[in-house]
């Protein structure tokens, strides 16, 4: 009876890791397909019209695009579009554990690469927001100024550990890295997820001043680094029940970013690329 029991525990355990690990790897899938669209969208929108030499269309989507005299300042929003596309594509690469295993030296310059851009992206990020201002008030100040100390002190920690040889630990950190970076991906692909569910906006305004706006300015990287954390204990500590918890969780979030990344790809990228 006992050897029968504990069978029925060990099968428990092998298929609830097993589920744990598909919907993560199905999380990661999505993600990478939505961003490698954003990419597409930064090179097809920005990087055309840029080689037209048409500046005046990032007026239309940028609250302060190319500015008459700020050659600094345009200069960081040219450096910012084009960091953003770098980033978007070598983020996903540094995950992928077969380029780790197999070509641990592309691996390790595509992560120096993505780690300085990483900083880089997050310098510009505070010196355009508080020298030439942003959309939503004083929650999207602080919300993006905190989005960018994350990102440089999650970088921190990553070469900390990978300089120590702490694989383990360099790799949880750098998973927090990439999700950190992945706020301004997130915040439109949850902003549009949040308007197909509800069939327009709710607290959205034009200003971006909303109370949901105020929200998803915090939440677009605050909650997905929670889930994260979640994710690791429930690797570490739970037992089959709480696994196949994280494993519903995982698939109903994966859902609904998929349900996000349609939008804005629907509703904002594919209208500017059918524009230029």
């Amino acid at each position: 009876m006992a050897a029968t029991r504990y069978h029925s525990q060990g099968w428990a355990e092998i298929i609830a890791d097993g589920a744990l690990k598909l919907t993560a790897a199905l999380w990661f899938l999505t993600a990478v397909a939505g961003q490698l669209v954003f990419a597409f969208y930064i090179s097809g929108f920005y990087g055309r019209t840029a080689a037209a030499g048409n500046f005046a269309a990032w007026d239309k989507h940028l609250i302060h695009g190319i500015v008459d005299g700020d050659l600094i300042g345009n200069i960081a929003v040219a450096a910012h579009l084009l960091m953003a596309f770098v980033i978007t594509i070598g983020g996903p690469i540094q995950l992928i554990p077969q380029i780790r295993a197999y070509a641990p030296t592309f691996h390790h310059w595509n992560g120096r690469i993505y780690l300085l851009t990483a900083v880089a992206i997050s310098i510009g990020g505070l010196y355009m927001v508080w020298t030439r201002g942003v959309i939503g008030g004083f929650p999207a100040y602080l919300g993006i100024s905190l989005n960018a100390i994350l990102i440089m002190f999650f970088a921190a920690q990553a070469v900390r550990y990978a300089i120590a040889r702490d694989i383990s630990t360099h790799r949880r950190w750098a998973l927090r890295l990439y999700l950190a970076v992945s706020g301004v991906w997130f915040i439109r692909v949850g902003l549009m997820a949040w308007i197909i569910v509800n069939q327009g906006p709710l607290g959205n305004t034009k200003d971006f001043d909303g109370p949901f706006d105020s929200f998803i300015v915090f939440a677009s990287y605050l909650v997905p680094l929670a889930i994260l954390e979640i994710y690791f204990r429930t690797q570490d500590r739970a037992g089959a029940g709480g696994k196949l918890a994280m494993a519903g969780a995982l698939a109903g979030l994966t859902a609904l970013m998929g349900l996000g990344v349609f939008g804005a790809y629907n509703i904002m990228w594919l209208p500017r690329l059918m524009s230029v």
